[in-house]
Parts: structure tokens; sequence; C-alpha cells
């Protein structure tokens, strides 16, 4: 249909338009969109076998629908995603403030104005993109924001009456009539309002300020709400959750390479930070591991969860430490060290709640345990397991590294190493470069490295040799050797 062409009713009942309610349009291109094998939600990874499928079925059965997960598990990105499911133009009455269909008018001032002008009655079109509306619950939302109330300056200048319905000013909810209303956070909407909602969610009509006022709305509802709120703020009451049709529970990425495709897709990188800084594989997949980490760890709140937005702020910080350190040496390249990791620090401590334990540890204690423990994690992908009961007469792969730290002074990594001084600072160490190709022959010269670096902290973490954090760097000694010189 050529919408350019139609800009009267007369010219669209010719065109052949039928009215279609929101929830039957996004069905239909659902069903269209499965039968020719299309994605409905790109860039939406992770919930390929569970919460997609689970939503495609809510809106085949035409229902309203509540996103129920902790924070950062997408949940306003899968309800921003239905509007392409939607037709990509719909007709409405011209000058409507509730998006009138022009075949079946709903408000006082659309079936007046196709009363009097009939088959002449313009029309305009509205873009699906115009068709999303949001509404962060607060403590202040009022019936009046969602629903419409008596507005005294409107009656003043059409000298009416409050008796007269032309006085009530629509709120949100009567301004998306055709649209997809999404309401944030739903437990902190207070009871009250939540109340008003019932009739909407049910008959589909509204009442303002006891007007006898029968307007059907045509609307797809889409809340999302966090478990945690439930205890901690509020709640959703129960006849609500009753009209609700479908609640679909959201989930954290359950695999490294599913968290890296969001990492990597929503980082918010500047074409020079990325031609600058060279990022090894084992460096993306260490970050994501903290985040893994702190979802399981006992310093932080389980029931606040660890948000996706950790690791796509942590490996925007990620990449900013190593490009300030490009600038100040005056290289035009540089490679992620595992030192870097200290400048994801602050990234990490803003988005983790701690429980009481962790508040013990501090904010900054705690984010470097957790980038401790996702190297200890990932140590065994790359090197033998170090068993916690070891015989002493029992060999071990890294008798050799480790006997020399016990007959040398350690050695340092500083900070603002050039990439030569940091390479030749590894190099340095025979037992490394020995255990990197016995172990991972295989690896890039550019990645080996970071290798080198998370062989180090791994024997730090399994308390094979110690690590010192001074204002310039690392330092990386004996264990037995370094507590003898501390006594």
């Amino acid at each position: 249909m050529k919408k350019e062409k139609i800009t009267t009713l007369g010219e669209l009942k010719k065109a052949g338009y039928e009215t279609k309610s929101i929830k039957d349009e996004l069905r239909d291109n659902l069903r269209d969109k499965i039968k020719s094998g299309e994605e409905s939600f790109q860039g939406v990874w992770g919930y390929e076998n569970s919460v997609i499928p689970e939503l495609e079925r809510a809106i085949l059965s035409r229902h309203n629908i509540n996103l129920l997960g902790l924070r950062g598990q997408a949940k306003t990105r899968l309800a921003r995603l239905m509007v392409n499911l939607l037709d990509e133009y719909i007709p409405i009455v011209k000058g409507s403030e509730i998006n009138d269909d022009p075949l079946n008018p709903i408000s006082r001032y659309a079936i007046e104005m196709i009363k009097e002008q009939g088959d002449n009655t313009p029309i305009t079109w509205l873009h699906r993109s115009d068709r999303f509306y949001e509404k962060l619950a607060t403590p202040d939302v009022t019936v009046a924001d969602l629903i419409g109330d008596v507005d005294p300056i409107k009656a003043a200048n059409l000298k009416l009456s409050y008796a007269d319905d032309r006085v009530i000013h629509f709120g949100m909810i009567p301004r998306a009539n055709r649209c997809i209303f999404v309401i944030n956070e739903l437990p902190d909407l207070q009871s009250r309002i939540q109340v008003s909602l019932f009739n909407i969610l049910e008959e589909g009509d509204i009442q303002i300020r006891g007007f006898k006022i029968r307007m059907p709305l045509d609307l797809q509802f889409v809340f999302t709400a966090n478990p945690e709120d439930y205890t901690n703020r509020g709640s959703i009451v129960t006849p609500l959750k009753d009209r609700i049709g479908s609640q679909i529970l959201t989930h954290y990425p359950d695999d490294i390479p599913t968290a890296r495709k969001i990492t990597e897709q929503e980082s918010n990188l500047d074409k020079r930070q990325t031609d600058t800084v060279y990022v090894p594989e084992i460096a993306r997949d260490l970050l994501e591991q903290i985040s893994f980490e702190a979802r399981n760890s006992e310093y932080v709140d389980a029931k606040s969860g660890v948000s996706a937005r950790t690791s796509i702020t942590a490996f925007e910080n990620l990449l900013s430490t190593a490009e300030r350190r490009a600038l100040l040496t005056g290289a035009e390249r540089t490679t992620i060290r595992l030192s870097d990791f200290m400048g994801v620090i602050p990234s990490i401590t803003g988005k983790i709640e701690l429980v009481y334990e962790g508040e013990q540890e501090g904010a900054d204690g705690v984010a470097a345990i957790l980038i401790d423990d996702a190297v200890k994690t990932l140590f065994t992908s790359y090197f033998p397991e170090i068993k916690k009961l070891e015989r002493k007469d029992e060999e071990s792969p890294y008798d050799e590294l480790l006997s020399w730290f016990f007959q040398g002074e350690g050695f340092e990594l500083l900070d603002d190493y050039t990439d030569t001084e940091y390479k030749r600072a590894l190099d340095d160490v025979p037992p490394l470069n020995q255990l990197i190709k016995e172990y991972n022959p295989e690896v890039s010269k550019e990645d080996a490295y970071f290798l080198k670096e998370i062989l180090l902290w791994g024997l730090v973490a399994h308390r094979k040799l110690s690590k010192h954090r001074f204002s310039e760097g690392f330092q990386f000694k004996d264990l037995y050797g370094s507590y003898i010189s501390g006594l």
C-alpha cells in the first residue's frame, strides 16, 4: 500500500485497508518471520533456546508480558526489539491525540471529525519507530501521569464546564493507543497505581475522574521486574499479576563465548583505541570470567546479580588503560597486559553489591580477588593443574621456574614499561619461555606474553609464588624468600 497517495478516509477504504489490533499485528508479522527462518530478536545472545522461544509463544498467544530477571539481562532491549514486529506504517486520524484508527475511532475528537467530514477526513501515517512508549516506574508516578486527569487550563480556554469530557487531558497510556507500552521496574509502582491498570489490561478501557467514558484502548503491554524488588522495594499486586498473560524469566549468559559476543557488540569504542590496542583472545576470556566469578563469589550479593554491563564497561576501561600507556610512552601500537586489569577495578566496584564479608574486604579488595579468581580458573585451561596436596618428592612441571625465583631476587613488571621493556622482562625468565613452548606451542607470538603473565599470576593464586603491588607496578618473588625477607 503506497501510503504517500492515501491522505483521506475515502482513499483508505478504496485501498482495501483492514483494521487490525496491535496484538494481531505482532502475531502475524512474527508468524511470517518464523516461517521464513528470519531472526525475530536480532542482537540478543544466549536466549536462542530459552527466553526468545517463550517470548515468541507469548506474542503468538496475544499476551501482555512480564520480563522477570536481574539487572543487565536485556529485558528492556527485548521489549524495544518488539517494535520490529510491527507493520512499518499505520493510518491515524490527523490531529488525534490517541492515534485513532480511521476505520475504528474511539475518541470524541475523531468520531466527530469523521461524522462531519466523512470520506474527506484527513489521515496521516505513523511509523513503527514512533509506536514505542516507555515509562520507568518510580514512587512519584501518579494515576494522572499514566491515565489522565481534568485540565483546568483547557476548560478555561475552551470555556467548558468540568462536566464536559473535552476538558480531559490524556495520560501516557491513552496516548500510546495502538503502540507498545513498557513499564520498567513494575514493583516500584505504588500499589494504588498498579490497581489503576486492572481495567486497562482486562477490558482495555479507562476511567478518569468519574467521567463515564469507555475507550477500548488497543495496547501491547510489556512489564519488566527484578526479583530483588519484590522484597526490597515493593511487589506486584496479585490481581495485576493475574492479568499479565505470560511471565518470562531472563538469565545471564551461560558461557564465555556468549558473554564475549554481548561485550563486543555493546562496547562503545573509539576506532583509534581498536587500532592502537591489540587484545589477546585469552584476555577477552579472562575479562568475561571476572563476571562469572562475581556471580558465584561469597563476597557478592547473589540476589542483586552482576549486570552484563560490568563486562562491557570493564572492557572499555581495559582498552583505555592500554591506550593511556601507549600515549604516555609514545607508542603507536600496544598489547593488553594482565597488569592492565588493575584499570578495570573502578568499573567493577560500582556494579557489584557486597554482602557483609565483602564490605569487610572493601570494594577494591573484592574486585582484585575476583581478578585473581578468574586467573586461577583459566589457568588450568592452558597449564597442568596444581594439586592442593603434593608429595615432597613428587616432581612438578613448575619446579624449574620456582627454582629460578628461589635462587634469584624475583623481578618487577612496571606499568609504564614500553612494549620492548615489557617483553624483555618476561623473556629474561628462561623457564617461562620453556613452559609456554611445552604446553602452548601453537600460541601466537602476540598472545604468548599475556600467557606468561597468566602463568605467573596462576602460580601466585596457587600459593607457589608471591605477588606484591606497588605504585609503579608488580613485583614477583619466591613465596618463602619473600616471607623470610619480610621477617
